[in-house]
């Protein structure tokens, strides 16, 4: 049986030495559960955040603890970290902010000792998250350890798979097809549906498609911004001048990289008459556009939901290349490519991201209008499979039913 904690004592105490009767002496005061949450980027703290909303619903006296981005400081208030700018991709950044992440790891670690929440629940962002949770179990043992946004082993190191299960009590995957990969080595895995489902359907716009537009979307990290947003100015000059009537506009994931995006085009010689650049509105734009350039990550998949036509577009640091080409045992890097089994919008990466490659892309795209429509009718195909909506509300059931079997 539990031993009673000290808050339960002495609500016994109380009631013990009050007029109750005395089959009401041994009632135990409700102590509200503590979570401790994690996310590493801009999309996880999205997807945090609506987990927290949809856990509250739940039990509203939930407490919440962790580091995430705005949105999640937001609803966890002074017990959350806002970490979330400090996102890294690739071996190479990873290596050059070492200490920093060692530092927060160690950080986090004390924090959870000190506290001993009910559950530590990951939010994608697995180069830091699995290590973690390792971390956390091997000290921490009855701690409940959760990560959801399954992080996509399936790619690039299946073999990972049995040992998670020896750290992690619940995996809950936003991809049907990744239910039985981790329910062989034991864990248990539930499929809750892909977020954007939820998370997109209330952006949409009547508005019709601009003909004459090409929109831009350079990805959310600044290294992604440095690498790939230089080759997208100058595939967009190129189309520019085999097609003066064009116009582009790129979209910003934050002021700060609005600011890199409009010196990059300051150096290329143009401003924003060329392309205009705004944040945060890639969802409007990605519906306004008739064709796309987009950065491989979840930019893609949104591009699908939307319906927007497009080439995936990536460039790294080369020895993250080089080992990332070793380990990764998928054909492609694109996930509505990925999903659909083929090369449904064409990847341009590394050194095939040339400024010459991509407006060629872009303008067959542009001008073959059966072309549009089959790849149209492919992304959404791809959409279909990804499941119900309400992502964060079957995520949240299964998180307290987790914590309800002990």
């Amino acid at each position: 049986m539990r031993k009673a904690g000290k808050q339960e004592r002495l609500c016994a105490s109380v009631i013990r030495f009050s007029c109750f009767p005395a089959f009401l002496i041994h009632i135990r005061c409700p102590v509200a559960k503590k979570l401790y949450m994690i996310a590493g980027e801009a999309s996880g703290d999205s997807r945090g955040a609506e987990l927290m909303r949809a856990l509250r619903k739940h039990d509203p006296e939930l407490e919440f603890f962790g580091a995430g981005g705005r949105e999640m400081r937001t609803l966890g208030g002074a017990h959350f970290t806002d970490w979330a700018d400090e996102a890294v991709v690739g071996l190479w950044d990873v290596l050059k902010k070492y200490g920093y992440f060692k530092a927060q790891f160690d950080r986090m670690l004390a924090d959870i000792t000190l506290i001993r929440p009910d559950a530590l629940i990951l939010i994608d962002y697995p180069g830091f998250n699995l290590r973690f949770a390792k971390a956390v179990k091997a000290k921490l043992p009855h701690i409940r350890t959760i990560d959801y946004i399954s992080p996509q082993v399936w790619a690039w190191n299946r073999g990972r798979i049995p040992k998670m299960a020896r750290y992690l009590d619940l995996m809950l995957c936003i991809f049907p097809f990744e239910k039985p990969l981790y329910e062989k080595s034991g864990l248990r895995t539930v499929f809750v549906g892909h977020p954007i489902l939820d998370s997109l359907v209330t952006k949409r716009i009547d508005d019709p498609r601009d003909p004459s537009l090409i929109g831009l979307f350079p990805g959310s990290r600044d290294k992604e911004v440095r690498r790939i947003f230089p080759v997208m100015v100058e595939a967009a000059q190129r189309m520019r001048d085999e097609q003066p009537s064009l116009r582009f506009e790129a979209s910003a994931a934050s002021h700060q990289l609005a600011d890199q995006m409009l010196a990059i085009l300051q150096q290329s010689g143009e401003n924003e008459e060329f392309c205009a650049v705004s944040v945060r509105s890639s969802h409007e734009l990605m519906q306004r556009a008739t064709v796309g350039m987009v950065c491989s990550g979840t930019a893609t998949l949104e591009a699908a939901f939307f319906g927007l036509p497009f080439s995936v577009v990536y460039k790294i640091a080369w020895l993250t290349w080089i080992v990332g080409k070793r380990l990764v045992k998928v054909p492609f890097l694109g996930m509505p490519n990925v999903l659909a089994g083929r090369e449904i919008a064409r990847e341009l990466l590394q050194d095939a991201a040339t400024p010459a490659a991509l407006a060629a892309e872009t303008l067959r795209l542009l001008r073959d209008d059966h072309a549009r429509e089959i790849l149209q009718r492919d992304l959404e195909a791809v959409i279909k499979n990804l499941g119900a909506p309400g992502a964060a509300r079957h995520a949240a059931a299964a998180i307290v039913e987790e914590l309800n079997r002990f």
